[in-house]
């Protein structure tokens, strides 16, 4: 009796789709992969269920089996379920983000001839090229070539097709959309494993007479042992050939051998110190004694900056693999992943993996697949890694819990600090969420009972605590009657800490030069192409004053943050042709000249997504300021996350509160937690800290209360606000977004699911809109939302599935609608 299988594809179709398994074909395990017809594609999906229920239309077959065995266990497979429901996402894309083994399936796309395509062939055989065309001669050419090429009815490659007939992307899609062409895509299993081409000189073999060439390269394998990697001998600067010529001698062997992963950074600073604390023994000893218990015990600890939490974790995390289980780290930024990684090698070695998105595919898999294998039961990344394969799996920790990067802002919109708790539930183990200022939802799951709380209030060795002086910018502008990025007393505390010889940090928490362009004469800013976003300005390096920037220095540039879209610095206004274009705001760049211009002896560096892009610079960067080549660093909030510089003793904040007026209701949290983040990287050594945060918002309380370190204070008052205005933790939310590239269609739609919406009687629910969104208009897709605030997690489940399935009555398509559960940017 034929077999089927339910097979969860990676497309925006909240179903699974049934298959039909051979019979000469083994039949594949729940958990594997398999290669599916789909359309005009080849997809790659994973098996959810083995059954003989045949679908109501005729099953395509399974094309191929990828997998002996299960590459996901039923505790993953589980969890992939709870996401899919919780998270109102398609089962298929809640897999890919689970598997990072697209290196192990080749994907190519494919063009074939059609019907239309034929007879339009046909019919120029006869009658010659339409006069009714609008492509140029050459062009219709063209078309004719590729039809001609592919009359025999083969399907042929994108990159064959093209060198064959001089055919350009564009015209190949133009003749997708007459119907002349079919698109199709294959999918081939491929091996992933990252090699690397040794020459091996062989011995006992008779010498010839040799070139001189011949004679040097063998030198330099004789003199490092016999072996050398080809890339190496390459540099030689000796011809390719000479190679090929001693393995064709037998005088020289090629050999492929699996390339090492290594870890680029080593610990930096004060080695790991692993006697604890009493403050660190009794948060290890509350961890440690539910490790291996079998319970499911989720922990929230609550240490101050500088308190010794990663000892913690590093003393938890030995305790679970003595007893014979593996332990997950997750961290929110990719810059402290190697950092942290480096750690975790220097405390127990090989057994460290590393995850994150940085990692080209082929290092992912093969870390992926060593953690599978029990090679690597520690491991460490960024919200992805939550998903690790880990076997016997006994803590989980999530560092700096409160930090939004856990949340993803694509499909599958999930949290990876509530999927941890979830896989920790799951498998019966411990999570510990750590942070020195806890999400409020957090933070009131442990007050209310349901976490348990650890606090650690005091530093390491009794260090104390920064002291935070907030300076009055409405003032300053009175008593000096100018605008200035930097206060006279933070320039003041600058000089005199590097005058001894410390290090300072200051925050300035924007991006680019100025990150407004404003024409004076008809007041227009200069916004992106495809979003409704004021583009920021970034200068060419070198260049002394804005008149540098105009017109020619490389590097300048207007630039969208949003989409990446970029354009040179005009002239004149486009809107009105007036030469007087005003530049507003400060960004990192310039904070850094302002610096430079101030303290011209300083060693300056800067930190922002500008000056850190690669997956390395992050390192080489905070390796100059261990060192003491840095005495000086700008940046963005990048600098608040983590960093352990005993050297730095003043800390600068400029600007921050301008988050104060972002429209989120978590604005006054956000700022608490930068502020006291930031302001934690100051006195982590032996001398004390201090820092100077420049506000016009004094008198507000998550300023006052960061300056006070005062968390539960502001606690306290935050969530009565939160009570009161029905928001979380004292409700659950999503944000239902409705998009368009056209404008009338994205209005359209949302008019008419709020019409829904007001007709129809929903117990416990809130909803705010149709409105249109903070940013109305993204990467050319035009944005209209609603906020939905329910008091049961439930209510907001049916609610929303309510309004998808009358987003599908009124046929608006998937593409046109995002839903995002527990919604952190509401822009």
């Amino acid at each position: 009796m034929l077999q089927f299988c339910d097979v969860a594809l990676p497309v925006p179709l909240d179903r699974v789709f049934t298959y039909k398994i051979g019979e000469a074909a083994e039949p594949p395990a729940i958990g594997c992969r398999v290669i599916v017809p789909f359309r005009n594609e080849k997809l790659t999906g994973i098996v959810t269920r083995i059954h003989q229920e045949p679908p109501p239309v005729e099953a395509k077959p399974i094309l191929a089996v990828l997998d002996g065995a299960p590459l996901l266990a039923p505790d993953l497979m589980e969890l992939a379920a709870w996401i899919s429901s919780y998270y109102l996402a398609p089962l298929g894309e809640v897999f890919r983000s689970m598997l990072p083994l697209m290196a192990e399936v080749k994907h190519q796309i494919l063009y074939r001839i059609a019907d239309k395509g034929r007879e339009v062939l046909y019919a120029s055989a006869n009658q010659g090229s339409s006069r009714h065309s609008r492509k140029s001669a050459e062009d219709q050419d063209v078309e004719y070539d590729v039809l001609n090429y592919l009359e025999a009815g083969q399907a042929e490659r994108v990159s064959k097709l093209r060198t064959a007939t001089g055919a350009t992307l564009d015209l190949l899609r133009s003749m997708l959309r007459k119907k002349w062409l079919l698109r199709e895509t294959s999918a081939v299993q491929r091996d992933a494993r990252r090699t690397i081409r040794y020459a091996v000189l062989l011995h006992d073999v008779r010498i010839p007479k040799l070139n001189a060439n011949q004679q040097c390269l063998l030198a330099e394998l004789a003199g490092a042992g016999g072996e050398m990697p080809v890339a190496e001998l390459r540099r030689l600067d000796l011809p390719d050939s000479t190679l090929g010529s001693l393995v064709r001698r037998g005088l020289v062997r090629l050999e492929e051998r699996p390339a090492d992963f290594h870890l680029a950074m080593q610990p930096m600073g004060s080695a790991l110190v692993h006697t604890l604390n009493p403050a660190q023994q009794a948060a290890f000893k509350a961890i440690a004694a539910s490790i291996g218990s079998g319970v499911f015990k989720p922990t929230l600890l609550r240490g101050v900056t500088g308190s010794g939490k990663t000892a913690v974790y590093l003393a938890a995390m030995q305790t679970a693999l003595d007893a014979g289980y593996s332990a997950i780290l997750l961290v929110p930024e990719i810059g402290l992943t190697p950092a942290m990684a480096a750690q975790l090698y220097t405390a127990f070695g090989s057994e460290v993996a590393l995850l994150h998105s940085a990692l080209i595919p082929g290092e992912r898999a093969e870390q992926w697949h060593r953690i599978r294998a029990g090679e690597a039961r520690i491991v460490v990344g960024t919200r992805s890694a939550v998903f690790a394969p880990v076997t016997r799996l006994g803590l989980i920790v999530v560092d700096e819990e409160h930090d939004s990067s856990y949340k993803q802002e694509e499909t599958p919109r999930y949290h990876a600090r509530d999927v941890a708790v979830m896989r920790a539930k799951l498998d019966s183990s411990v999570v510990v969420l750590g942070s020195a200022t806890p999400s409020l939802e957090s933070w009131r799951n442990a007050t209310t009972g349901k976490y348990a709380l650890i606090e650690m209030a005091q530093r390491v060795a009794d260090r104390p605590l920064p002291v935070v002086e907030l300076v009055d910018m409405r003032k300053e502008f009175q008593e000096t009657g100018q605008e200035q990025l930097f206060s006279r007393l933070l320039i003041e505390e600058t000089q005199a800490t590097l005058e001894r010889g410390e290090q300072a940090i200051i925050l300035l928490n924007r991006r680019g030069y100025s990150f407004v362009v404003l024409c004076r004469a008809c007041g227009e800013k200069l916004q992106c192409e495809n979003c409704a976003i004021s583009l920021t300005y970034h200068r060419p390096h070198g260049a002394t004053s804005l008149d540098d920037a105009d017109p020619s220095p490389t590097g300048q540039r207007l630039q969208c943050h949003y989409c990446g879209y970029k354009r040179t610095v005009p002239k004149v206004c486009p809107d009105c042709e007036s030469e007087h274009l005003h530049f507003l705001g400060a960004g990192s760049q310039q904070g850094e000249q302002r610096l430079q211009e101030i303290f011209p002896h300083a060693r300056i560096g800067r930190m922002d997504r500008d000056t850190v892009r690669g997956r390395h610079d992050m390192e080489r960067l905070l390796q100059r300021l261990h060192s003491g080549e840095i005495n000086l660093l700008v940046g963005t909030q990048m600098i608040a996350k983590g960093h352990d510089i005993h050297g730095v003793t003043l800390v600068g904040v400029v600007g921050a509160d301008f988050a104060l007026g972002l429209p989120n209701f978590r604005a006054a949290e956000r700022v608490f937690q930068l502020l006291t983040q930031v302001s934690g990287r100051a006195g982590r050594g032996e001398l004390p800290g201090r820092v100077l945060v420049q506000t016009y918002h004094s008198d507000h309380y998550a300023i006052r209360l960061a300056a006070a370190h005062d968390f539960k204070a502001f606690a306290e008052k935050e969530l009565q606000f939160r009570r009161w205005m029905h928001y979380p933790p004292f409700s659950v939310l999503a944000n239902l977004i409705v998009q368009s590239p056209r404008l009338e269609e994205a209005a359209a739609w949302s008019s008419q699911l709020g019409q829904w919406f007001a007709n129809t009687a929903f117990e416990g629910v809130r909803i705010l809109g149709p409105a249109t969104a903070p940013i109305s208009r993204l990467k050319r897709i035009y944005r209209f939302h609603f906020v939905i605030k329910a008091e049961k997690r439930a209510t907001l489940a049916r609610t929303l599935r309510a309004a998808l399935a009358r987003a599908e009555v009124l046929k608006i398509p998937s593409r046109g609608l995002i839903v995002d559960v527990d919604a952190v940017n509401l822009m």
